[in-house]
Order: structure tokens, then C-alpha cells, then sequence
């Protein structure tokens, strides 16, 4: 149900434009919840990056703040993390859901950044 794309191989300080996309077309589940980008380095656990509520309320990780953007379509039922200024200790899958978790997860699409 979330397929997520567009990440890639890019040297540091390129960007990146992450999609995920709720395939189940239900705008009445989509349109209220409050959207995450997450990410799973290697060995990691799975942590929270940037999250978008109903409402556009943005928040960020320390880590990102200033460098990524979180942003939704809900016509599209779509949520995008727009990554900059992109460093090596952002490399992960990175996925997305709900605040909740509450759908399957997705394939995640992986993001490497070279030094």
C-alpha cells in the first residue's frame, strides 16, 4: 500500500527527492493523518525524520532541520521529503508512513551519500 521512490546515489552535499505514495486511494484515511518520513541505517533501528500534519504542521530532527522538507498532496495521496545539502550520515532506506504505523510497511527506497 506505500511505495516509496526516488532515492539514489548522490555525492554529499547534492539533493534528493523522496515520494511515497498510499496506493489504497482512500482519501478519508489519507486527508487526517499526520504523514512521517522515517529512516533505517545499517544496524539501526527504524527513527523518525520529518513529519507533516492535517493541518501542514512540519517537524523536523535536529539533524535535518534547514536541509529537508517535508510536504504533502492529498489529491495525489502523496507525502515527498525534499533533501538537501544531502551528508554521509543521512545513507538509509528510508520509508514512510503514519505517526501511528498503522499501514504495512513499504519496500523503502534507499539513499546513499559518498564523501
Amino acid at each position: 500500500r506505500l511505495v516509496e521512490s526516488g532515492g539514489g546515489l548522490v555525492q554529499a552535499g547534492g539533493s534528493l527527492r523522496l515520494s511515497c505514495k498510499d496506493t489504497r486511494a482512500i482519501t478519508s484515511f489519507f486527508n487526517p493523518k499526520t504523514w512521517v518520513w522515517y529512516k533505517q541505517a545499517p544496524g539501526k533501528q527504524r527513527e523518525l525524520v520529518a513529519s507533516i500534519s492535517n493541518t501542514w504542521d512540519t517537524n523536523y530532527v535536529d539533524s535535518v532541520k534547514g536541509r529537508f522538507t517535508i510536504s504533502r498532496d492529498n489529491a495525489r495521496k502523496m507525502v515527498y521529503l525534499q533533501m538537501t545539502s544531502l551528508k554521509p550520515e543521512d545513507t538509509a532506506v528510508y520509508f514512510c508512513n503514519t505517526l501511528e504505523q498503522s499501514l504495512n510497511w513499504g519496500q523503502g527506497t534507499q539513499v546513499t551519500v559518498s564523501s
